[in-house]
């Protein structure tokens, strides 16, 4: 990679092995240690080692402009101590990864993008994993008796002489992104922990619980302290965030303890441990969420915030009482998984343009539904990241609050003091709010003050939970808003499920049952267009990774508004819909396995459309609440 710059390595680095000197009539002097890298006698050349910098060495190679050069230039004068890195990064002049093999070429180092399969894991551990996250410098491989290490922070040659005394060997440094090194501690760490499961949950079984003390409580706080406890939990939390999983599951039975991880939307068993172990992990969990240890009668519900691999992660823990102890489900709340932009929830461009143009409207109610975990408060916070924070005041009431946004104001809402969604709505409207997001229209007085915000001039995004978009205007006039207030406040309905994708690891066309090439041919999918996971370790012989929404968009227009006020009934909704001819849920997942990205099966799972007997496999349209 550093050839692209044009750039000639002078022979191998190591940060207190023997370094080159480079006086200005191409002289080479060996010298020791770093006590002589400056050199009094050198003449003020305005390009000599000491002066050149990564902004000179984009310009040689012809990544940044002269002007731009002038630009960088004119910012290092004005603000003498001036980051140069950030003050390119800034200027969004090139990508991170030119910067870095500009480093690269400054140093004589080679650049390299480092991938978790092309480290030597016996290598990598011979820094703490802390050590590496911190200084930003990993051991990758050994050649001889010199250790390849890769870095991002280059000029910081006291951390590679410190890594040459901790591994007693020479040092050889090449230069990586921050994100590789990232990418590898994440990966690693995980690796480290699996090895180490088994001894953990060795040295757990050996803590007996006593039953007949009175400060059994306090005994339980001691063993959740417990180092192979921490260990546990831990591994438990940054597996899952590895594995992608939404929730994690920890269950006692009669004769052991069942963890699981939803996946994908799916459960699958990740371990079966001794029931033994299962007080102290619940002891613990409920420590790191302030939780108190000694109710276990009634359920409790508790946050807690951890960090893995560098990501701020938000966990929400809830506790169930049952007949064999405490059920805990954690939640994981990457916030990773939300605001990536409309184009990747899977929304077709016809749709999505449909859609933009629902949450630009001043005012008016836009409803997401769908059951949960079929990804509505995803699609709500990335709706509104579209809109401009800076201008609009946008706020939110949600139970709980799931993600920190900084664009907006967030309501947690608190049933014990009081703080309803109604009351928290009653005082937003006093804000002066533009937008105004709620968690769920649960009953009437919500749904009204939604109605009489949305007619006096705010956009209210909101929850309901319906079959169908249709659904959603029978589902407000039984709450018991009248049909003539939801025909002047209602915009649209966006429907959603989500369905898993095919893993592109082991997709491949595959034969069909008879059955489904039946259904298939009668929604018009060709033999070539059925795409089946074969199943591998990536997505845990499953053959789907990941998900991808469906959606039905009902948008209301002055002859949706004339039926809403004549007949609201559900079957009369469902036929104005279906006569509009926008993609119903169905139809939306057949463009999604006709593009490979699902298969038949899962998009019937999801929207459960079809019925089956023995003669022909049939679709109807979706059915009733």
């Amino acid at each position: 990679m550093a050839g692209i710059f044009g750039f000639k390595r002078r022979g191998p680095r190591s940060g207190g092995s023997q370094v080159t000197g480079y006086t200005d009539d191409g002289c080479d002097e060996e010298i020791s240690g770093l006590s002589q890298l400056y050199c009094p006698e050198q003449d003020s050349v305005s390009h000599t080692r000491h002066t050149r910098d990564v902004a000179d060495v984009l310009s040689e190679a012809g990544r940044i402009t002269g002007d731009q050069l002038s630009q960088v230039r004119q910012i290092q004068k004005e603000k003498p101590n001036c980051d140069i890195f950030e003050t390119i990064r800034n200027l969004k002049l090139v990508d991170e990864p030119d910067i870095s093999m500009a480093q690269a070429g400054l140093y004589d180092m080679e650049f390299r993008r480092i991938e978790p399969e092309q480290v030597d894991k016996r290598v990598f551990d011979k820094l703490d994993l802390d050590y590496v996250r911190s200084n930003r410098i990993m051991p990758i491989s050994v050649r001889g008796d010199t250790l390849m290490v890769a870095t991002s922070r280059p000029a910081d040659l006291f951390i590679i002489e410190d890594v040459k005394r901790q591994a007693q060997m020479n040092v050889e440094t090449v230069v990586c992104l921050e994100e590789d090194i990232d990418k590898v501690c994440e990966a690693f760490n995980g690796e480290r922990m699996d090895c180490d499961l088994d001894d953990i949950i060795n040295d757990m079984t050996d803590v007996e619980i006593v039953h007949d003390q009175e400060d059994e409580s306090e005994d339980l706080e001691k063993m959740a302290g417990q180092s192979p406890v921490i260990k546990f939990v831990n591994y438990l939390i940054s597996n899952a965030i590895r594995e992608g999983a939404s929730d994690i599951h920890i269950e006692p039975k009669e004769r052991f303890m069942r963890t699981r991880y939803r996946i994908d939307g799916v459960l699958f068993e990740m371990k079966q441990s001794p029931l033994k172990m299962h007080p102290a992990i619940v002891s613990r969990v409920k420590i790191m969420a302030n939780l108190d240890i000694s109710e276990r009668r009634l359920p409790q519900d508790g946050k807690i915030k951890v960090s893995v691999g560098g990501r701020a992660i938000d966990l929400r823990v809830s506790t169930l009482p049952t007949n064999h102890g405490e059920k805990v489900v954690i939640r994981v709340l990457d916030s990773k998984s939300i605001c990536l932009g409309l184009d990747k929830l899977g929304m077709e461009p016809d749709a999505m343009a449909t859609f933009n143009g629902q949450i630009t409207r001043p005012h008016g109610i836009l409803l997401v539904t769908g059951p949960t975990g079929s990804g509505k408060s995803t699609t709500l916070y990335t709706a509104l990241g579209q809109m401009d924070g800076e201008k609009l005041n946008i706020s939110t009431v949600e139970d709980p609050v799931e993600y920190q946004l900084d664009f907006c104001n967030q309501v947690q809402i608190n049933d014990k003091i009081g703080l309803d969604f109604a009351t928290a709505l009653r005082s937003l409207l006093r804000q002066d709010p533009d937008v105004i997001m709620i968690g769920e229209i649960r009953d009437n007085e919500t749904a009204r003050i939604a109605v009489q915000a949305a007619l006096t001039g705010h956009l209210v995004l909101s929850t309901l939970h319906t079959n169908d978009a249709a659904a959603s205007i029978t589902r407000l006039v039984d709450i018991g808003i009248d049909p003539y207030l939801i025909a002047a406040s209602l915009n649209g309905v966006l429907a959603q499920r989500l369905v898993r994708k095919i893993c592109p690891e082991c997709k491949q066309v595959s034969d069909v049952s008879e059955n489904v090439a039946r259904y298939a041919a009668k929604a018009g999918i060709k033999p070539k267009q059925v795409h089946y996971g074969a199943g591998c370790d990536k997505c845990r012989g499953s053959g789907y990774l990941g998900r991808v929404g469906i959606y039905e968009q009902l948008v209301v227009d002055e002859q949706l508004r004339d039926m809403i006020n004549k007949d609201a009934s559900v079957n009369n909704m469902r036929r104005v819909f279906h006569e509009s001819g926008r993609r119903s849920l169905y139809d939306d997942g057949i463009v999604k396995v006709k593009r490979g990205l699902t298969t038949i099966e899962e998009v019937l799972r999801v929207t459960e459309v079809y019925g089956q007997n023995e003669n022909e496999v049939f679709v109807e349209n979706i059915g009733s609440d």
